[in-house]
């Protein structure tokens, strides 16, 4: 980070967020003393995530903070000339949700071509995809990339995986690729594999694959670290810098808008544009607050400058690094594991991407410069590398409450449990997976789906798991995630892992204090509690009460971000 982008960032830090008009809450808190309240809530269902005191009926806010929670006459009690209020009619409150782990893709979303559903489970043809590649074929020139986004293999109404031969029919003159929405595996044409100089006899890099069918050609499924060598390859569309930079703002500001209308008020977000960020929130648009996951030069430049997880506000924070990926995906079954996936010739027990020696280097670096350790890692052995890691950095350098984070987690033992709570580690599981994924569980069978995505087993070993959905890889929506997380139940009626359940209660904990917790900020958020920032939630059902299998389906009445409201329908 440059002297002139760290000014850019305190001054922008500093700028404060603009007024956001939404009614009835529009006016802004201009200071925090005096007794009267700006904004009073009552006659409610709140639930706090504060043990101290779980359930209210009322709450105050003044300059963007609650500063009382209590009884709906001991509220009113705070209403003065000025004072706005809200009767919430005995709907419920909960406070703002967290999401640990997202990379907030909102360029893709506005700009790129969709082939599945981003947010909702939806079945797509392979014909779909071909016509809309196609279309964006037309457009592009011979030899530059057309690429699909939000592919899901376990989503296609015609109940086989996409291949060579059905990317060969978008475009012979363009190299044409298809991403899964898990991140790890993409699918290319002829054209592609050709300019890149893979063919049925390509060895297969490290960490990575080129799949063939039964008869040994390849079939256009390249996995983890062998998609770099087709990448590099083909033109691609470019832009100016202030063309780059006004694309990532409205991508910014389109995404905001997409978590706020599921509830969520703080987002981990997987690097992106800093300064595009800041412009956002400068101008008003950033409708949640942001811990910003750094990786590449902005990482180095915190660690070359001096700057520890924490630097920013209230609004952006510089919190972990961004994940650091030891193995594969869970969603496309190449997350590294102990013992070979079934059902597979040869025998394949999933990509390892990192070299211990190089993890642990890495790790010690980050570790040293106070910077929050934020690792992917799905399977166990993947796990264990990186718990190797970071016990040898805290060893050379103890730091204390230091939190290393493991993004995924998902496949855990007893063993890596032990060390996990040893090390303070704070896992960010899969969330929305246990729905939106369950028709993949078959893969891996029952007896491991008892140890994968085991928010009960951190539970009870007293670990703080939060929750992370990976979006693009899952949805992001809270609900969905916590309606998988208390029922282990999927789309399609199957239930894995039942012994990984939760209570609503729990899995309410679980995306808000936990998340606040994951980032070292639960002094200030994740519950409902008098000098805390004013993010909450309004529910149209309650969902301790309603049908655990429609917890998804409850609608946000209201999202409020700092006593502001920012999504209402």
């Amino acid at each position: 980070m440059t002297n002139n982008s760290r000014r850019r960032f305190l001054k922008l830090s500093a700028a404060g967020f603009a007024g956001l008009v939404a009614e009835p809450w529009q006016r802004r808190a201009q200071a925090a003393d005096g007794p009267d309240a700006d904004l009073v809530v009552f006659n409610a269902k709140v639930y706090t995530v504060d043990s101290r005191a779980p359930k209210a009926e009322a709450f105050a806010i003044k300059a963007g903070r609650f500063t009382a929670v209590g009884t709906t006459a001991e509220m009113k009690s705070l209403i003065a000339k000025g004072t706005q209020s809200f009767d919430a009619k005995q709907m419920t409150i909960v406070p703002g949700f967290i999401d640990c782990h997202n990379h907030a893709g909102g360029n893709t979303l506005l700009y790129d071509v969709l082939v599945g559903n981003p947010f909702e489970v939806e079945f797509v043809t392979i014909v779909s995809i071909i016509e809309k590649l196609r279309a964006r074929a037309r457009e592009t020139p011979p030899g530059t990339w057309v690429e699909g986004y939000f592919f899901d293999d376990t989503k296609v109404k015609d109940g086989r995986m996409l291949n060579v031969h059905d990317l060969d029919q978008v475009s012979k003159d363009h190299p044409v690729a298809v991403h899964h929405r898990g991140g790890h595996t993409s699918f290319f044409n002829s054209k592609a594999l050709e300019m890149a100089d893979v063919n049925k006899n390509t060895p297969d890099p490290p960490g990575g694959t080129f799949d063939r069918d039964a008869n040994g050609e390849l079939n256009g499924r390249v996995t983890d670290r062998a998609t770099a060598r087709i990448n590099r390859v083909g033109k691609r569309q470019t832009f100016t810098a202030e063309q780059t930079l006004q694309r990532n703002r409205d991508g910014l500001a389109h995404i905001s808008k997409q978590f706020v209308r599921y509830g969520l008020t703080s987002v981990h977000h997987e690097g992106g544009d800093l300064f595009a960020l800041q412009q956002v929130r400068a101008r008003g648009d950033l409708l949640h607050r942001v811990s910003y996951e750094s990786a590449g030069r902005v990482l180095d430049s915190m660690i070359a400058s001096g700057i520890a997880s924490g630097f920013g506000d209230e609004w952006i924070k510089l919190g972990a690094t961004s994940e650091h990926t030891v193995d594969g995906s869970f969603s496309e079954r190449t997350m590294a594991l102990s013992t070979p996936y079934a059902g597979v010739t040869p025998p394949y027990k999933g990509n390892i991407t990192e070299s211990q020696d190089d993890l642990n280097a890495w790790i010690e670096r980050v570790h040293r410069a106070g910077i929050q350790v934020n690792c992917h890692a799905n399977g166990d052995v993947a796990i264990d590398m990186t718990l190797t890691a970071f016990e040898r950095a805290q060893k050379a350098f103890p730091r204390a409450d230091a939190r290393p984070k493991i993004t995924h987690c998902t496949l855990i033992n007893d063993d890596l449990i032990r060390r996990m709570k040893a090390l303070g580690a704070v896992p960010a599981p899969f969330t929305s997976y246990a729905y939106y994924n369950s028709d993949k569980f078959h893969f891996y069978g029952e007896d491991l789906m008892k140890r994968c995505m085991a928010f009960r087993s951190f539970l009870d070993a007293g670990i703080q798991v939060a929750a992370g959905s990976d979006f693009s890889p899952g949805p992001f929506a809270p609900l969905m995630g916590m309606q998988g997380m208390v029922t282990r139940t999927g789309w399609n009626g199957e239930t894995w892992g039942a012994n990984q359940r939760v209570s609503v209660e729990e899995a309410l904990r679980i995306n808000t204090l936990n998340g606040a917790y994951n980032s070292h900020e639960e002094s200030i958020k994740g519950s409902v509690t008098p000098g805390k920032l004013a993010d909450f939630v309004v529910l149209a059902d309650d969902p301790h009460t309603v049908d655990k299998a429609k917890i998804k389906d409850i609608q946000i009445v209201r999202t409020v971000t700092g006593g502001n409201t920012v999504y209402q329908v």
